[in-house]
């Protein structure tokens, strides 16, 4: 296969229950695009079947690609999915499309030019969620202002796993990446802003589905005590 255009990243951590659907509906997706793309799927530390039926379908589908890690955490997987993606646009999906997949397009070209970062944003203008608990809204509006008055004050939705980043940038940012849980998304966004990228919020339909690997209030506490290391982290000198 030619280099492709697009490389969708899937980290998957006990994912053997919604990864078959999830890379049905990419294969269909993208055997109907015009442009070449791969996926590469992340398995990191499991303990039900995910490796084994990620490898299935790399077996049954020339352009699957299964990386397997013996570690866990969100941001180890992403790390090493988007270093080794050859891509020009390098993709981080979430194994449980809460983005529908079709809406990837709007983060590449020929709909989205000249930018270096594109994530997904459940609240630019535009954007739509759907059957979200009020209350998971609310604990992650709060997080969302903590993260804009410390490290990222032109963005409003930091933690949406949806994320598009130009080869050249994601192979500058995410070999400076330290975190390897879900703090991962604020650092790399506050690295490339730090070196200078430019980062847009697409606004995207978004769907809750239930089963989030994210403990709501223990993960929040810790991610909001990482928000202040990154900032150390920066002064320090291990971004530059």
């Amino acid at each position: 296969m030619e280099k492709p255009l697009l490389s969708i990243v899937i980290p998957a951590h006990n994912e053997e229950h919604r990864l078959p659907q999830t890379l049905e509906k990419i294969s269909s997706f993208l055997a109907a695009q015009p442009y070449q793309a791969e996926v590469v799927v992340v398995e990191n530390g499991s303990s039900d079947a995910t490796l084994e039926i990620a490898q299935q379908y790399e077996v049954k589908h020339g352009n699957i690609r299964v990386i397997n890690l013996i570690d866990s955490g969100k941001g180890l997987a992403v790390r090493e999915g988007m270093l080794a993606a050859t891509g020009e646009y390098r993709f981080i999906c979430d194994a449980d499309l809460s983005m529908p997949i079709e809406e990837v397009n709007k983060f590449i070209p020929p709909q989205l030019e000249n930018f270096d970062v594109a994530i997904a944003s459940r609240e630019a203008a535009g954007a739509k969620r759907y059957n979200e608990p009020a209350y998971r809204h609310f604990i992650g509006r709060i997080f969302n202002a903590l993260v804009r008055v410390v490290a990222l004050p032109s963005l409003h939705d930091t933690q949406c796993g949806f994320k598009c980043f130009h080869a050249p940038v994601a192979e500058k940012v995410f070999r400076l990446q330290t975190f390897t849980g879900w703090s991962f998304d604020v650092e790399v966004l506050y690295v490339a802003l730090m070196h200078g990228y430019k980062v847009l919020e697409i606004p995207i339909n978004w769907y809750h589905i239930p089963g989030s690997r994210v403990k709501l209030f223990q993960d929040s506490f810790r991610m909001a005590a990482d928000i202040l290391t990154i900032r150390r982290n920066a002064k320090n000198g291990l971004y530059d």
